[in-house]
Order: structure tokens, then sequence, then C-alpha cells
């Protein structure tokens, strides 16, 4: 096990409105075992460990959990570390009662994140291993009210956000266009007068489509639903073009093809296919103390 992270993350603050809503939707009401059974005031230590070979992510979260129920916490590997089965994720000490309380919470938390960085990291490294400079994306539709967790996921596994919300980028879709005669020219012109800071993308559906909005110089061309061949036969016609925008491929990319996206030419790949992974499997053991 390597306990530095695959990624640098940044700083990334807790927010402790979501976490209490984490441990509140599974014991908002207490554990009505633990209680009846009157065992809740004993000492206790809890363990999670990695059971497959992982990106760990959501361990901080996970710690903040535990520690809004009264939990001292003992170790905590980094979100974005490389975790082998068999490693130690987190550790903490309280009542028998509070660590009920928290662990499901805390264990679902941390596998369905790593489930997303473990993702992430596998399409990061096949894209890598044929191009170097290639990107990969996550969008920003990840499942309703996770979006803090799932970005932190997406770059603990070495990814990058295509679009956190809709107020950081520019992205020209046909349902704007409608509301200009589809003339994109008129369209790009605009956005680099209002907005000359940020980088403008225009999503193209055919490639007769692509090398239209390519003469007005975007600065990225979404594919939507290209095929491989689709998106190499662009490339090459694109190398006549004074200004060759970059190339974002999107639509059912996943680990099983995205190795022929980057071949085919692409520069960025633009998925939401992490957020579909199979969450990683963590093993709990809660003991006394």
């Amino acid at each position: 096990m390597s306990s530095q992270p695959f990624s640098a993350l940044p700083f990334l603050p807790i927010s402790t409105g979501l976490i209490e809503n984490l441990w509140m939707e599974d014991a908002g009401y207490g554990d009505l075992t633990t209680r009846s059974l009157g065992i809740q005031d004993h000492p206790a230590h809890i363990t999670f460990t990695a059971r497959d070979d992982q990106i760990a992510s959501g361990v901080e979260e996970a710690a903040a959990l535990l520690k809004q129920l009264g939990a001292s916490i003992d170790y905590a590997i980094p979100s974005g570390s490389r975790a082998l089965s068999g490693t130690l994720l987190l550790e903490a000490k309280a009542s028998a009662g509070q660590l009920h309380l928290g662990w499901k919470s805390a264990q679902s938390l941390m596998e369905w994140s790593a489930g997303i960085a473990t993702m992430t990291h596998k399409m990061v490294t096949l894209a890598k291993k044929i191009s170097p400079m290639a990107v990969v994306g996550c969008t920003r539709k990840a499942p309703p009210l996770t979006r803090p967790l799932a970005v932190k996921a997406v770059l603990a596994g070495g990814g990058v956000m295509h679009r956190i919300n809709l107020s950081e980028t520019l992205l020209v879709f046909a349902e704007h266009l409608t509301f200009m005669n589809f003339d994109i020219g008129k369209a790009i012109g605009r956005l680099k007068q209002t907005a000359p800071e940020r980088k403008i993308t225009v999503e193209v559906e055919t490639i007769e489509q692509a090398l239209t909005v390519a003469q007005f110089s975007p600065d990225i061309l979404q594919l939507e639903k290209f095929t491989p061949q689709q998106l190499h036969h662009l490339h090459e016609r694109l190398e006549f073009f004074d200004h060759i925008p970059s190339l974002a491929a999107a639509g059912g990319i996943n680990p099983e093809n995205i190795a022929d996206y980057i071949e085919a030419g692409a520069d960025i790949i633009v998925t939401s296919a992490p957020y579909y992974a199979k969450p990683c499997d963590v093993q709990v053991k809660l003991e006394a103390a």
C-alpha cells in the first residue's frame, strides 16, 4: 500500500450540514437495537478496511460524520490514496451507541465514493497510456444532492470536472441556438465579447456541423455520440484549419471503449460512467474497546 495520494487534492471544505444529513437519514431517531440491549455506553473501537483494491475517497467525510457523533479519530488515510486489499482506511473510538449510529453511513459513504474514484482512476490510466496529455472529465450528472462528494471522488481518482455547474463554463447547445436562429457565428462572437476570459465549447452532432462550427474558432468541439471512426475522420479534416479546436468526445464512453476514442484523436473524454460504478468493498469491525 502507498499512503501517498494518487493525486494532490485541493482543499475541499466539509459541509457540516451535509454530514449531519448523512447520519440523520439513518440514525435520526437513534438505534433501537443498541438502546434496547442496554449496551450504548460500553467503550468501543471501529476500523474500516479495504476489502478490495481501490482508490480511497470520502474518508475525511466519514471521519467527520463519526466525529459529529462524538467519536475520536485515531487514523484516516487521505482520499486519493491507493489502498490495496487489507489497507486500513479509518479507525475511531467512542461509545458503542455513538459508533452504531454512524458506522453504516460512514461505510456506505466510503464504498460509494471509492467506486467513483476507482473507476475514474482506471479510465485516466487507460487514456494516459495512449496520450499522456489526455484529460478525463466527468459531467455534472452525478446523482441528485451528491455532487460535493462526487466531485471529490472524481478528483481523488485523477480526473477533472467537465462542468461542476452551469455558472462556471460556456457550453453552447442547439437548445441555446434555437433562440438565435441557429447563427453559430453570432453566438460565438457574442460569447467572446461578453465572457472573454472563458473558453467556448460548442456541442456538435455530425462531422459537417463540426466543420461549420470550427470556422468560427471555438476553443472546444464537444462531439456528441460520435463513433471513434467519425472522430478520427473529423480529426483528419481539421488539420487544414488555421485554428484547430480541442476535441472532446462525449456520450457512452466507459473503460471498455475509452482507448478507442483516445487513439482516434480525442483530447478530452467527457463521461458520466464513474457515477454508475460498482461501490468498492469496505470491511467494518466494531468491537469492545
